[in-house]
């Protein structure tokens, strides 16, 4: 293989197992073979929990709301108790949404980032204790590179689902089927491989699956239902785990698992055969999940034409993908909660259990216009900065940031309040490189003509750079 064949591999390598690779990395790593590459990214995933939560407050405010929320009538004083607490825990929430993507954006095991994002939408829960979201995302992290069961396990334990899912009520002669259900439809089957009446069997099997007072797992036995049910043609006295090892025994889990995870790795129109291939691999490997991406970022059709900026990058991947290249700083960093919103994917808020829907779905007429102003906002200390005149929208930007007060000659700023580091960024690249060559480098899909004569023309690195991130193509990866 030709040096720069490999050069693009490797850059295409870590566009998709993490958020970009700077130039100088890209030239130190592109004289490694793709084995040796995706080895280091394997190796240097490290378990770097959020622990931004305090367990001791979250859970002396939960005993509080458990008081409250037992009582029929509430005093004016209870009530402002509440809703105070109630606010703590949505600025909290904010707070824990802040240091996930500033970990994103700051991570030096960028892989296990992007497997959390993975399981992130895969498991998809809405939790407004931010102790029980910080507790699921940390599991995924932990096991995101492990053992599949292992994770499937803990995500099933973790307070955040069985709260999620209901499962808190499911108990012995009630069952509530709504955690078996989705179990089966969304984090391991898939519709079809299963019947209404595994659903109810499997709901039985979890019954006394619950969490206690201090958002701890506990199985509750006296809520358990140790009845014989019959499950998958199976007869037993079945509990939660041999559930899940039933569900596991089937190969169609790990082409299931291994089709979510082609979609959001390689493309999102799958290859079956290569689907099939994978879901053998993992299913040979006991669901080890390095194993599976191993396999998947080795594979010679992983790095085929028709898979290589041709994906639309997601929200949290456009908005970190652009603040690692830049090393992008937030004077206010809210405001990457304001931008997550309106580009429609809200870490720890996903729309429904399905998770984000994702590909073409990311992207409408609205939300395009969006990301292309972005870049110019956040890179170019806010200024609208394209040749020509500014459209009605962009005027009304710059007029509402300029200070009355300050001196002429002040550059308005946005909303966005961020700072990139230009020479720390320009400063990766070897001198001279032409401003097709840096275009080359920040794209993904090949240059054509009209993006060619378009910067060839250009005079500074700077100006290229705002001018490509602002542009459609940009948005694939």
């Amino acid at each position: 293989m030709s040096a720069k064949d490999n050069f693009i591999k490797v850059k295409h390598l870590y566009n998709r197992a993490g958020f970009g690779i700077s130039y100088a990395d890209l030239h130190k790593l592109s004289k490694k073979s793709i084995e040796k590459n995706v080895a280091g990214l394997l190796k240097e995933a490290k378990d770097d929990s959020i622990s931004l939560v305090s367990d001791t407050e979250s859970r002396r405010q939960m005993l509080v709301q458990a008081g409250l929320y037992a009582k029929k009538d509430l005093t004016d004083e209870e009530k402002k108790i509440r809703q105070e607490i109630t606010r703590m825990q949505n600025e909290v929430s904010k707070d824990l949404n802040i240091a996930w993507i500033d970990k994103l954006i700051n991570t030096t095991s960028p892989l296990r980032e992007k497997m959390t994002l993975f399981w992130h939408g895969h498991f998809a829960c809405r939790s407004n204790e931010p102790l029980y979201a910080q507790q699921l995302n940390n599991i995924q992290r932990t096991h995101g590179l492990g053992s599949f069961k292992t994770l499937l396990v803990e995500v099933s334990k973790s307070p955040a689902m069985l709260q999620y899912l209901n499962n808190q009520q499911n108990r012995k002669g009630k069952p509530n089927e709504n955690f078996a259900r989705e179990l089966m439809e969304l984090f391991t089957l898939g519709r079809g491989k299963y019947t209404e009446n595994d659903i109810k069997e499997s709901a039985r099997s979890f019954t006394g699956w619950m969490y206690d007072k201090d958002g701890a797992f506990i199985f509750r036995q006296n809520l358990h239902d140790e009845g014989t049910k019959t499950f998958f043609g199976k007869t037993g006295n079945f509990d939660g785990e041999n559930i899940i090892d039933l569900i596991l025994a089937k190969p169609d889990t790990a082409e299931f698992i291994s089709r979510k995870v082609y979609k959001f790795f390689v493309n999102d129109q799958p290859n079956e055969v290569h689907v099939k291939e994978l879901g053998d691999h993992f299913y040979a490997s006991n669901y080890d999940i390095s194993a599976l991406m191993q396999k998947m970022f080795t594979s010679e059709w992983f790095y085929a034409p028709e898979n290589v900026g041709t994906k639309i990058k997601s929200p949290i991947e456009f908005l970190v993908g652009l603040s690692r290249e830049f090393y992008v700083t937030y004077n206010k960093p809210q405001i990457l909660i304001q931008l997550q919103s309106s580009l429609g994917q809200y870490l720890f808020n996903p729309p429904n259990v399905a998770g984000w829907p994702g590909g073409q779905n990311w992207i409408d007429s609205s939300s395009l216009m969006l990301r292309m102003r972005i870049p110019s906002l956040v890179l170019n200390d806010g200024e609208i900065d394209f040749s020509g005149k500014a459209d009605p929208e962009d005027e009304a930007v710059i007029a509402l940031n300029k200070n009355t007060a300050a001196n002429k000659n002040s550059k308005p700023k946005s909303y966005v309040n961020a700072n990139a580091d230009w020479s720390k960024f320009l400063s990766t690249f070897p001198k001279g490189i032409s401003p097709t060559e840096l275009t080359s480098f920040l794209l993904q899909p090949k240059l054509n003509d009209k993006i060619i004569k378009m910067v060839s023309n250009n005079k500074g690195l700077r100006s290229t750079a705002v001018e490509i991130t602002s542009m459609p193509e940009y948005q694939l990866v």
